[in-house]
């Protein structure tokens, strides 16, 4: 048995338990030494395999899994966040399919929401926005046609921008494209959660010289939009006393 964990933004404590448990039942643990934080591996048990599949290909991945399986041994694919975000897990599950190998996954909280977190930010504000669109530029790896940066600023929503922090100069230059204006509210969080976290507010214009003050050229999320500044947003009408709901009556 396989299971997919996601490890969560980057605090030991925020892994759900869920995840902590299988960690600690686990008899082989694979996880993304590039980001995982390695304090996740002390509630390993004793005699527990562990390798960091920072240095693997996927094959070497599988082979891993294959040898736990053939030995009744129970597999943890630790991923960072959420492991249905930039995870590349379809493609091992694919090879597990092949193999009639069973999995399951462990949801995780994502980098997008530590850093929500780390800044108190509420993405969905009514009339600001009510959407967040999760993406990345494109770079080693490319991006569907359909979805460059340009089209989805065009929609004027909170945007978190992944595996971008490298291409600053050419995010700017998209995102004004796109439809954002230069005094757009925008905020680079470096590891969100970790104990070494930083968070700067900044705005589209700016996003290269606050990158470049405190020197950060990698593992930060991006984020953009009118919702980071929290200003000229209405209240919930879920809240409002005139609103009834399935649970309260309207005090008129």
């Amino acid at each position: 048995m396989v299971e997919f964990v996601g490890a969560g933004t980057g605090a030991v404590d925020l892994i759900t338990v869920r995840g902590k448990k299988l960690i600690e039942e686990a008899d082989v643990i694979i996880y993304a030494g590039s980001l995982v934080n390695p304090e996740l591996l002390s509630y390993a048990k004793a005699g527990c395999e562990i390798h960091d599949s920072s240095k693997l290909t996927l094959n070497e991945v599988i082979e891993l899994i294959l040898d736990a399986e053939n030995n009744n041994k129970m597999t943890v694919r630790l991923h960072t966040g959420d492991p249905s975000i930039y995870g590349a897990i379809r493609e091992q599950m694919e090879e597990l399919d092949k193999h009639g190998i069973e999995y399951e996954v462990c949801p995780g909280v994502s980098a997008c929401f530590g850093a929500a977190a780390a800044l108190k930010l509420e993405y969905t504000l009514p009339d600001v926005s009510q959407s967040l669109i999760i993406t990345r530029m494109a770079g080693k790896t490319d991006v569907p046609s359909k979805e460059t940066i340009e089209s989805f600023a065009a929609h004027q929503c909170s945007m978190a921008i992944y595996l971008s922090t490298g291409l600053l100069d050419k995010l700017t230059e998209k995102l004004i494209v796109g439809g954002y204006k230069e005094d757009t509210p925008a905020a680079i969080v470096y590891k969100a959660t970790w104990a070494d976290e930083e968070k700067y507010i900044c705005t589209v214009g700016t996003l290269c010289e606050t990158a470049k003050a405190h020197n950060i050229t990698k593992t930060a999320i991006i984020l953009v939009g009118d919702a980071i500044a929290h200003r000229d947003y209405s209240k919930s009408r879920l809240y409002a006393e005139d609103f009834s709901t399935e649970y309260r009556e309207a005090k008129h």
